[in-house]
């Protein structure tokens, strides 16, 4: 009965799509609202075009890897900086707050009791799966409510969380015995615990996501079914990269508080490997558009992503075409001697530029394009898998060589340990990509829909 009342909605909704006001003209099927490509807050516009992209100077590492050649890549936007310490954290926030609100609500259940007419929940109660009214909703509504949103046992359910009210984090004020089960169970045990102080269980904040794989779809064909992709990992960035980056080294301030102190929010984060920059993405994505869907008259925004190898050379070079670096060159100082990035200029002085770490991410002038910290600071993950013969195999029109198999993944822009060599915008670096560093971050970008005119 379910399936036949579906697909006469479903009939209703084709055959209403017509319009007798046509005249039996081709008018076209226009969209009730008009789409206006937004700005994402922190992000530039890359206004897209050719450049020579490759090795236009010496190459005295002889890798050979990056001859020149003349490519063209599509408008798109960029994060002006490197993804902060701050903004990763809001991700991992809401990972986090996910993972109780859902442990709440099936404690909820599971110590549900008969409500007293009239009275309000209280205590666990607060924090029951969210209830929908269904006064008024339509038989589609009612059809999805019944058949998606409250099926599944466990945690294979879907149904929605309540996120109006206020996680209860101080202990003192817990409100009953159910909710102190709940959060005991987030928490590292007293004897794991550094000098008793309750420390949230970070083994436990895992992410999952999906995506369609296009390439492999478009390139075979076959069952969609068969190109859906997801993936479960944990998103907490892996502090101890400042430990085991660098042998016979003291770096445990870095280790202990680089992430989780205040002085370093607006630094680059770093310790995150290319599987967690992409769920970042992903999520990034799912975030904007919640709120997208909440006000009803705004469209979809296209995904968040990692910049592939091409758009990130291009965005680096800021306008500048047959440019060594992304501030032009030929020297890594200013007029007045002054370093024009954070890198490791004289061997064994790292802080011969004013830092002998990273430095915050909006440091610096920024390059043609408005970008900060396009060399130096922290190497960048991006999307393109890393390949020798890249540049000869690639299309001229936005060049993109992935291989799903190949766990190399380019890296670029030099970071605050490199030499100068890899800060120039030619040089090609690469690491697998579940390896996470001191040395390498990233930064988004989101693809401009339509063309705008200069």
């Amino acid at each position: 009965m379910k399936k036949v009342a579906l697909f006469a909605l479903i009939l209703v909704f084709f055959y209403s799509c017509g319009s007798s006001n046509d005249r039996g003209e081709l008018v076209g099927v226009k969209s009730k609202r008009k789409w206006f490509a937004e700005k994402p807050f922190g992000m530039v516009y890359i206004k897209g075009g050719s450049f020579t992209m490759g090795k236009q100077d010496e190459d005295p590492l002889g890798a050979m890897n990056a001859p020149t050649r003349t490519v063209t890549v599509q408008p798109f936007y960029m994060d002006e900086t490197e993804i902060t310490n701050s903004e990763y954290k809001q991700f991992v926030y809401w990972v986090r707050d996910s993972i109780v609100r859902t442990k709440l609500a099936y404690q909820a259940e599971f110590a549900s009791v008969d409500p007293v007419d009239g009275a309000k929940p209280t205590g666990i109660q607060l924090y029951a799966f969210a209830s929908k009214d269904t006064v008024g909703e339509s038989p589609y509504e009612k059809y999805m409510r019944e058949n998606y949103y409250e099926v599944g046992q466990g945690l294979d359910s879907i149904k929605p969380l309540n996120w109006e009210e206020e996680i209860i984090w101080n202990k003192e004020d817990f409100p009953d015995a159910d909710y102190v089960e709940v959060m005991d169970s987030l928490f590292l045990n007293k004897d794991e615990a550094l000098n008793g102080i309750p420390t949230f269980n970070t083994k436990l904040l895992n992410y999952r996501y999906y995506w369609f794989d296009n390439e492999e779809a478009a390139r075979t064909g076959g069952n969609r079914k068969a190109f859906l992709r997801d993936k479960v990992l944990n998103v907490y960035p892996d502090t101890t990269v400042w430990i085991k980056d660098f042998n016979y080294s003291y770096n445990d301030p870095m280790h202990q508080e680089y992430f989780a102190h205040k002085a370093f929010e607006d630094y680059p984060v770093v310790g995150v490997d290319w599987f967690q920059a992409r769920a970042f993405c992903h999520w990034r994505t799912k975030n904007k558009n919640a709120y997208q869907r909440s006000k009803k008259n705004l469209g979809l925004v296209p995904s968040f992503r990692l910049p592939t190898e091409a758009e990130w050379e291009y965005a680096a070079r800021g306008g500048l075409d047959y440019a060594k670096y992304p501030w032009g060159g030929p020297s890594t100082t200013s007029d007045r001697g002054c370093f024009l990035a954070n890198f490791k200029p004289v061997r064994g002085d790292y802080a011969a530029d004013g830092a002998l770490y990273t430095v915050e991410a909006m440091s610096y002038n920024p390059n043609g394009f408005g970008l900060y910290n396009m060399a130096g600071n922290v190497s960048e993950w991006t999307h393109t898998a890393y390949n020798q013969m890249s540049y000869y195999m690639g299309s001229t029109m936005n060049p993109n060589v992935e291989n799903i198999k190949n766990r190399r993944k380019i890296v670029r822009g030099g970071s605050w340990k490199d030499v100068a060599y890899f800060l120039e915008v030619g040089s090609r670096d690469w690491e697998y990509a579940d390896t996470s560093r001191s040395y390498i971050g990233f930064r988004t970008v989101q693809d401009y829909l339509g063309t705008k005119k200069q």
